[in-house]
């Protein structure tokens, strides 16, 4: 009835000015969105003209809105989209409930051992003091010397045949994904301590980010749960691989020091630049051409529609991973975009068990030929170089990790609007719960 409402109220205002509150709306969308792509893909008086265009666009809006006497439409209008986000995302929600894994007792390790980075997330090993209370509990603690990169991976299979009964690490994704590796190949318990600077294992897993210590609390109380680990070409990653725009920057020196500088300085060569580097993807047995970027995750992320759910994922061990395609070459697709979100041409959103990732089409050469080619790539935010074709595979709960019984949990995401199947549900017939309670 909201939606239907949201449509309704600039139909029948049309004499007062309801196709011009529909018509603003759809185009100061357009104008911004044109904006932002000459921010990122053009240089020089181009981008700063996007930059005014992407700010004076919405404000442009607003004004003849309130100029033209016509807010009072556009604001009922917005009212009741929201109200129809708002109670379809609920009925949803009730219809099928996010699915939870339970987690069970474990056992309290004996001969726990941890990896620390002291640098990752600007120090929080010291800021924490997480080696004094890892050891308090029992630990024992292998810190890692900045001055002397060792091999984390290594360090974990030694400590594996010093008779270690958990594995776990304190320091950023990357670091993380190779020391459970190693414990999943052994059958034993994973640690996670959020001591990395985004921690976005730690957050989907419902750690404590703002406080690492807590996660130490899983040697005295835990619990534990199984989760999928990814795989890419023979190395282990828990979050994302990256290839295309992203993988580029990240090779870039410059960019630890200066990530926005860095990607507005690349961004513009390799999006809008002839020739530039494109990919295709077999997902599934499906081809997917000429990609400017792609994202394979360790499980699907909330779609990019749901911004109030986007950047989490709901569940770890559904076996799948989440594929994100983008194609944007012009400012009219960017803002096909924008206006279309998923269903826009240029955005691919979608799952598979398989992706193989190659080089596609007219592009700058990668390192190497043929099929023997190497690409940039992105593995848990680490710059890599891996020969075509790049396989992406999941191996379904195939980590067990230990996590603390007090955490904060994980945020539930919002439930995706799905507009056909809310409609089967406000037209069908009333289903029973489980609980008895009638629903429709």
């Amino acid at each position: 009835m909201a939606a239907t409402a949201a449509v309704m109220v600039p139909l029948l205002a049309l004499g007062g000015g309801g196709l011009l509150v529909v018509v603003a709306g759809i185009l100061g969308l357009v104008l911004c969105a044109t904006g932002i792509w000459w921010i990122v893909a053009r240089r020089g008086p181009v981008r700063l003209l996007g930059a005014l265009l992407a700010v004076a666009a919405p404000v442009g809006v607003l004004v003849f809105y309130a100029r033209s006497g016509l807010w009072p439409i556009a604001l009922i209008s917005s009212l009741c989209w929201a109200a129809a986000v708002t109670c379809g995302r609920a009925a949803l929600h009730r219809a099928r409930p996010p699915r939870s894994q339970r987690p069970v007792r474990a056992r309290r390790p004996k001969r726990a051992v941890l990896i620390m980075n002291p640098k990752s997330g600007g120090g929080k090993v010291a800021r924490f003091d997480l080696v004094k209370r890892a050891e308090r509990l029992g630990a024992r603690v292998i810190l890692l010397d900045p001055s002397a990169p060792a091999d984390v991976g290594e360090l974990a299979r030694e400590a594996v045949e010093d008779g270690a009964d958990l594995l776990g690490v304190a320091g950023g994704d990357g670091t993380q994904a190779l020391v459970a590796a190693v414990a999943s190949e052994h059958g034993l318990p994973f640690l996670v301590i959020s001591a990395g600077t985004r921690n976005h294992f730690a957050m989907d897993l419902g750690l404590d980010r703002a406080d690492p210590a807590r996660c130490l609390d899983a040697l005295a109380d835990g619990e534990e749960i199984r989760v999928d680990l990814g795989d890419v070409s023979g190395r282990p990653f828990v979050n994302t691989v990256s290839f295309g725009v992203y993988a580029d920057i990240v090779q870039s020196p410059e960019y630890r020091d200066d990530k926005t500088g860095t990607a507005l300085k690349l961004m513009p060569d390799l999006l809008a630049e002839e020739g530039a580097r494109r990919l295709d993807a077999r997902v599934d047995g499906t081809r997917l051409a000429d990609q400017q970027a792609l994202l394979i995750s360790n499980n699907p992320y909330v779609s990019p529609d749901d911004l109030g759910g986007a950047g989490r994922r709901p569940v770890l061990d559904d076996g799948e991973l989440g594929v994100i395609g983008i194609r944007v070459e012009n400012a009219a697709q960017a803002a096909e975009l924008a206006v279309w979100g998923s269903q826009a041409q240029g955005l691919t959103v979608t799952t598979a068990r398989c992706v193989a990732v190659t080089t596609g089409g007219a592009q700058r050469p990668a390192t190497g030929g043929g099929e023997e080619a190497q690409i940039p790539v992105a593995v848990d935010g680490e710059a890599l170089s891996l020969r075509t074709p790049v396989v992406c595979s999941v191996r379904p709960r195939a980590l067990r990790v230990l996590l603390p019984h007090d955490r904060p949990g994980v945020p539930a995401p919002a439930t995706p609007v799905d507009w056909r199947r809310l409609l089967a549900l406000a037209c069908g017939p009333a289903e029973r719960t489980p609980s008895g309670e009638s629903r429709t």
